[in-house]
């Protein structure tokens, strides 16, 4: 049995997924509307992770993930303390609506930017998938933009 897995962040990694999860297999790439990508948790420890945002949309890798990598991936992401997961509907790259399953963070998660070595993953997979790189630029500066915002009250 298997599900379809939404991955935005490092697991747009295709070496990251194959040690994690050696039996998914990619299955396409699509789009979140609506939602916003950007990063939290305290530093130096911020991750990716999405919120629902009218009038954003967050590129991602679709994955067909097996039940066995299902629970290594939820170990890894540190499911359900780091990371929550919902099922959410995705739109394919070919216009059809599906569902999958995502991990987002917790919304008491603080926006803080990444660190580099993460920050240069992801950017990795977006220039991989010929994903809109302006997305990831956007989320960078709204997390950090934010977070001295808040820094300096």
């Amino acid at each position: 049995m298997s599900k379809i897995y939404i991955a935005y962040g490092s697991n747009l990694s295709e070496d990251q997924m194959n040690w994690r999860c050696p039996r998914a297999k990619i299955v396409g790439t699509g789009v979140l509307r609506d939602w916003r990508l950007m990063f939290k948790g305290d530093l130096p420890y911020s991750y990716a992770t999405i919120e629902r945002w009218e009038g954003y949309v967050v590129p991602v890798l679709l994955w067909d993930l097996p039940t066995a990598d299902e629970k290594r991936l939820d170990r890894y992401e540190g499911y359900p303390k780091s990371y929550i997961k919902q099922d959410v509907e995705v739109e394919t790259s070919d216009g059809k609506k599906i569902t999958g399953m995502v991990y987002t963070r917790p919304e008491s998660c603080q926006l803080n930017p990444p660190d580099t070595h993460y920050y240069a993953v992801l950017y990795n997979g977006y220039e991989t998938w010929d994903f809109d790189i302006e997305i990831l630029k956007d989320a960078l500066a709204f997390s950090d933009r934010l977070n001295r915002m808040f820094a300096v009250r």
